[in-house]
């Protein structure tokens, strides 16, 4: 997508009403470490450290569309029990989020407890009921969707096959869109589609496809097959099949099948990609997007969460990044501001991975900076290389330097497979850098004392280390240029 086109995407986007309706989740966290295997039996033992908790299915399609820019309104079932006072709690919080939530005593909260270590899922629980809700549960339902759809511009129906999507619902979804003109986008975990009618698109991912369709979709050729025989066996207008890094595929009725790619990102964590997808497109639909333009929006969306560890949503901040990102060359992408270096260390530091951290000027490259990029990430899982600015420079070694501008020495920097990430700063130490960073490991030179490092004594105090790095002899960019004055 164009930088531009994405820019005035999201301003459109900006406060769009949009409907969310369908099962509500509560998605739980358990986050700890592995270091034994139960005497009880062969398993292993989690050490449980922290947990988080946030609103899944329906739920986590509203905290998409607010942290997308829009002005979600959530329509769902709960239970009566300790998960339905923390849904009505996240509720409470989401800002910008309105909610209408019937309360059903008997059935429980629908609930996904995911156990994790080294940013591998060990188990999920599932705490759930799957018999169709309550005709009167239903209704009530059906009665918010109405009353609501004066205010939408899109309706997104969140069908997780828990027994919540009724076909009153569903009736009364294709009402409101029918009387209101805002489409109505499905995510559909169910064998057929049929029963959605005329919905504007329904979004099932490909195993989903191929489960409604008996079809294989593993290929461009068997996704289109599918896809066709998908849109015969329905009434839909449009069927969208996600498909992990092989992209999106379109088909919309009486056309040809558009096939939808982007790089394939660093995938993490896939849980609630699909409800980051039909927030975009849903969203992007609202603000009055072509759905070839709302598609690649959905695709960009996704393709930011699952970077991420958990059930995440993406801002219009990172989508922005990501898109430039993508038309920039691998190397130059890691070149990134402070905020970038800052959002780029949260995501990491979600999926569990050390810290590193190490600055220099890097002038004249040489064998020696190489040795000791190398070692600092190998103690490490990713590294952060802080330049300084050629103002810092000069202030530091004199007028006649730095040799190389700061571009160049960035550049060169991020061609490096040992480095991670780039980024620069302007005062004469990094000290501002390594407290916005938060490194689990400073490294420096071997020419260097481990009592005078910048910042050493504050990546101890959050308990961090800082480690030397071999010094190679023979090498220094001041007799470099010493031996080139000479010449």
């Amino acid at each position: 997508m164009d930088i531009i086109d994405l820019q005035k995407l999201l301003s459109a986007m900006a406060g769009a009403p949009v409907m969310a309706v369908g099962d509500l989740m509560v998605d739980r966290f358990v986050y700890g470490s592995v270091s034994r295997v139960s005497a009880e039996a062969p398993v292993p033992v989690l050490a449980s450290a922290h947990e988080s908790v946030m609103l899944g299915a329906a739920g986590n399609v509203a905290r998409n569309l607010a942290a997308l820019g829009g002005a979600p309104i959530l329509i769902g079932v709960i239970g009566d029990d300790a998960p339905a006072a923390e849904a009505r709690t996240l509720i409470a919080n989401q800002q910008g989020l309105t909610a209408q939530v019937v309360s059903d005593p008997t059935r429980p909260t629908t609930t996904k407890v995911r156990f994790v270590s080294a940013g591998q899922q060990l188990l999920r629980v599932d705490h759930e009921v799957t018999r169709p809700v309550a005709p009167e549960i239903g209704g009530a339902l059906a009665a918010h969707v109405t009353a609501a759809s004066g205010r939408a511009r899109a309706i997104l129906l969140s069908d997780y096959g828990k027994g919540v999507v009724t076909d009153e619902v569903i009736k009364a979804c294709l009402a409101a869109t029918k009387s209101s003109g805002a489409p109505l986008i499905v995510d559909s975990k169910a064998r057929h589609f049929s029963h959605y009618g005329e919905a504007d698109v329904v979004k099932p991912n490909a195993a989903e496809l191929a489960f409604a369709t008996d079809l294989p979709t593993g290929t461009d050729a068997e996704v289109e097959t599918a896809l066709a025989k998908a849109l015969e066996l329905s009434a839909c207008r449009a069927i969208l099949v996600t498909r992990s890094a092989q992209g999106m595929s379109l088909a919309v009725r009486d056309e040809a099948v558009r096939h939808f790619h982007r790089p394939a990102p660093e995938v993490f964590d896939t849980a609630g990609a699909g409800d980051t997808a039909l927030a975009a497109l849903g969203l992007a639909l609202a603000a009055g997007a072509p759905i070839d333009q709302a598609v690649e929006f959905a695709l960009l969306a996704s393709s930011v969460v699952v970077e991420k560890a958990g059930v995440a949503t993406a801002s219009p901040d990172e989508l922005l990044e990501a898109e430039l990102a993508a038309h920039r060359e691998p190397t130059e992408a890691k070149i990134v501001t402070a905020e970038g270096m800052t959002r780029a260390i949260g995501r990491w530091r979600e999926r569990g991975l050390k810290i590193g951290f190490t600055n220099g000027c890097f002038d004249i490259l040489h064998p020696g900076h190489v040795a000791y990029l190398a070692q600092a990430r190998s103690w490490c899982d990713r590294l952060v290389v802080a330049v300084n600015s050629d103002a810092s420079v000069r202030r530091a070694k004199g007028d006649d330097r730095p040799v190389n501008p700061l571009e160049g020495r960035a550049l060169v920097l991020a061609g490096l497979a040992c480095v991670d990430l780039v980024t620069a700063f302007d005062e004469d130490t990094p000290a501002e850098l390594i407290a916005a960073a938060r490194p689990d490991l400073l490294v420096k030179g071997g020419d260097y004392d481990a009592a005078t490092v910048v910042g050493a004594n504050m990546v101890r105090s959050w308990g961090g280390e800082v480690k030397i790095a071999a010094f190679i002899e023979g090498h220094s960019t001041t007799a470099t240029l010493a031996k080139a004055k000479r010449t």
